[in-house]
């Protein structure tokens, strides 16, 4: 496979429009942006192209608006909060494509930033469809991919484009295809990863490639559900996948033969129903009464995981250990939070409540890297060649 292309291959970018996929598809509460990193991760290449005397147009998704045109998810909100942290003016508009959007375009001037409408309102974007495409890249004279989160959706802003203009990665896209390369060739050991989350079949492949390079791996959140049952443990009312089951066991067997230590929660805290006043009790993750749900790793399962991290060279993490949102549920995720970023080793965490956990108690400086991709970061360190990094490769 060929280098990624960089900004340097664009050439002289002096007066030239760059359309700039980015991902800025953050959380929006009360009409304002929760959680800026995947804004902040991107201003790095938008500062360095408007400092090469580019004018930008910067493209985004927010949500899953379905082709339809949603106030909820106009990003307004979005350029407020570009313009606070970058510190230059942002000119939002109202259309993603059209005649008015060509003609402020075309008056663009020497570091102005553009931001289109939520590519997703048009159903052109998620279809790849070539017209829709064709519009984007008219829009601009070259293309720069800063949208890692946005990396394994063959869409129109980030491959149809791709494929239509010059184009190059911006410093996010490097540094994450960088980063997440090193988990995968040669990691320093021993290699520990985390993984968590609702769904086992999110993470199945991920745990099958990682096998091949991990120590350890050590599972929690809904998903571990799966592994407990797939092994016979009495899970209760706890979410489980039943059709996964079979390829646990296989999953678990490949570990046993590969050396690989899969640790599983010894104890949870349960409850009736997922709420903040739910009445709460700690009970062993495989003897779980009917008529409860396990909805975070419990203190036992936080010490052994903290002592399993001990001396590792390598973290990877990815995903909750409970229902994080809901603080009588979160105490888990804080605490291998905490772990993760107190130890001597190259951390690396992706995923947005594992990464939100990182930087509510601070840690984010504390860690080597916080990726912006949560399904993208996996499906890369599964091994696959993600379509909208594969379109920015030299041949």
């Amino acid at each position: 496979m060929g280098r990624l292309r960089t900004i340097d291959d664009l050439g002289d970018l002096d007066g030239r429009r760059v359309l700039v996929r980015a991902d800025f598809n953050v959380p929006l509460e009360d009409g304002k942006v929760g959680d800026d990193l995947r804004i902040t991760a991107t201003l790095p290449t938008i500062k360095e192209l408007r400092g090469r005397g580019a004018a930008l147009v910067l493209a985004t998704h927010l949500g899953r608006p379905r082709g339809k045109p949603t106030n909820e998810l106009r990003l307004n909100p979005v350029a407020a909060r570009l313009e606070e942290v970058g510190g230059f003016s942002v000119r939002k508009l109202d259309e993603v494509i059209g005649p008015e959007v060509t003609r402020v375009c075309a008056g663009m001037g020497r570091g102005d930033v553009i931001l289109l409408e939520n590519l997703r309102f048009d159903p052109g974007e998620e279809a790849n469809d070539p017209d829709f495409a064709a519009a984007l890249a008219a829009l601009a004279d070259a293309y720069i991919d800063d949208a890692f989160g946005a990396a394994h959706r063959p869409h129109a802003s980030v491959t149809g484009v791709a494929e239509r203009l010059p184009s190059a990665a911006g410093l996010l896209m490097h540094r994450e295809v960088e980063v997440l390369s090193r988990l995968l060739v040669g990691p320093e050991k021993p290699f520990v990863a985390i993984l968590g989350g609702a769904k086992v079949s999110d993470k199945l492949g991920v745990v099958q490639s990682l096998l091949e390079r991990v120590d350890g791996i050590l599972v929690g959140g809904a998903m571990a559900f799966t592994f407990i049952a797939s092994r016979g443990g009495r899970v209760g009312d706890s979410l489980i996948e039943a059709e996964q089951l079979d390829q646990v066991r296989e999953t678990l067997a490949a570990a046993d033969a590969a050396g690989v230590r899969v640790m599983l929660p010894q104890d949870v805290v349960a409850a009736e129903e997922a709420t903040e006043t739910a009445h709460r009790q700690t009970v062993l993750a495989q003897e779980i009464p009917d008529g409860l749900k396990g909805l975070d790793v419990g203190p036992a399962t936080v010490r052994e995981f903290a002592r399993a991290l001990e001396g590792a060279r390598t973290v990877f993490w990815n995903g909750p250990m409970g229902v994080f949102e809901l603080e009588p549920f979160s105490k888990g995720t804080r605490a291998v939070a905490k772990a993760v970023a107190t130890i001597d080793a190259f951390t690396v965490v992706g995923g947005g409540d594992s990464v939100a956990a990182i930087r509510a108690l601070g840690f984010d400086r504390a860690v080597d890297h916080l990726s912006t991709g949560g399904g993208a970061s996996l499906e890369f360190l599964e091994g696959r060649d993600l379509p909208g990094i594969a379109v920015l490769r030299e041949s």
